[in-house]
């Protein structure tokens, strides 16, 4: 992790307004998507660019990055460091708060030609209901809106942090496109990036049992002679050992231009595995579709996996 205080991660999910309340904590607001939540105090509300709150007529921002537990480690090594470079009055220090206890740094940065107050809370759940959660959480505010957002008023804010379990439902809802058939797959994880990883199983370990990634991505070409290679090169950095493509080839998915790539891999653990990759162009995007099965389980697999591709619609 960066000891610039992560600053490129802030820009890793943008949301739409949207306020969710917590069952039992009237106050606590959840911005979309995200198991963290806090009391906004003043005039912040949800942010539309970024995961977390804003008041832009003061130019204060809240940030909350909403990441795995085992990035907790790194933070407290790197970016919660005792010495930051550019922040002046560092001060690190213990933090209890509505789910825990965390480390709280506090101190002052020139940005944009004056003084601005960061508070910085790393965060991990400690059990219970929700797991596998660290959470970093930024406040900005400039000096000027200090009357309006104390070091008092900010702490009771981030006294009030609060995890919830992973509301699916809802970042499906933030994704660009729509799955209207699961064909018996479970949601194991939606990504921040617009992506969600669906698998069949008793675990979430998908190097045991199959599973079906459905992405979309930026930069598709436009040229349909370039289309293939395009594919080829999208499927090369899967993480799977021996690929041998089978079978590569345009076709029409859903109405539209598309590319099917077949082919047969060793998994991460040693054992074979069939997989398809198809991927829909669309504008100067696209959206990418791969299922990976076990060799013995491939002809029911992929009839599902073909079901599920037909169901996924582009909001």
């Amino acid at each position: 992790m960066s000891r610039r205080l992560l600053v490129p991660l802030l820009a890793l999910l943008a949301v739409p307004v949207l306020l969710v309340q917590a069952a039992g904590a009237a106050d606590v607001v959840f911005p979309p998507g995200l198991r963290v939540g806090l009391q906004p105090p003043g005039d912040f509300t949800v942010s539309s660019r970024l995961p977390g709150f804003e008041d832009t007529g003061r130019n204060a921002v809240i940030t909350i990055l909403d990441l795995p537990a085992r990035a907790y480690d790194d933070l407290a090594r790197s970016a919660f460091a005792d010495d930051q470079k550019g922040i002046a009055n560092l001060k690190r220090e213990s933090f209890p708060f509505e789910n825990g206890i965390g480390v709280l740094i506090t101190g002052t940065a020139n940005e944009g030609g004056g003084p601005v107050h960061k508070w910085f809370l790393l965060a991990q759940s400690l059990g219970g209901e929700v797991k596998d959660l660290t959470t970093l959480v930024q406040v900005q505010v400039p000096e000027a809106a200090l009357s309006a957002y104390s070091d008092a008023a900010i702490r009771k804010a981030l006294t009030s942090v609060t995890f919830r379990p992973t509301p699916v439902k809802e970042q499906l809802g933030l994704l660009p496109f729509q799955l209207n058939e699961l064909a018996g797959f479970r949601v194991m994880q939606v990504l921040p990036a617009g992506g969600v990883i669906l698998t069949e199983g008793p675990t979430d370990d998908i190097t045991t049992q199959p599973y079906l990634i459905v992405a979309v991505g930026p930069g598709a070409p436009q040229d349909a002679s370039e289309r293939g290679r395009f594919a080829n090169d999208l499927l090369a950095t899967a993480p799977l050992a021996n690929l041998r493509v089978q079978l590569s080839e345009p076709q029409r998915i859903s109405g539209g231009p598309g590319y099917e790539i077949r082919a047969q891999a060793v998994g991460p653990r040693g054992d074979p595995v069939s997989l398809v990759q198809w991927v829909r162009f669309g504008g100067s995007g696209f959206l990418r579709i791969i299922g990976v099965a076990g060799k013995d389980d491939w002809d029911a697999m992929f009839t599902r996996f073909r079901a599920v591709r037909d169901g996924v619609e582009p909001k």
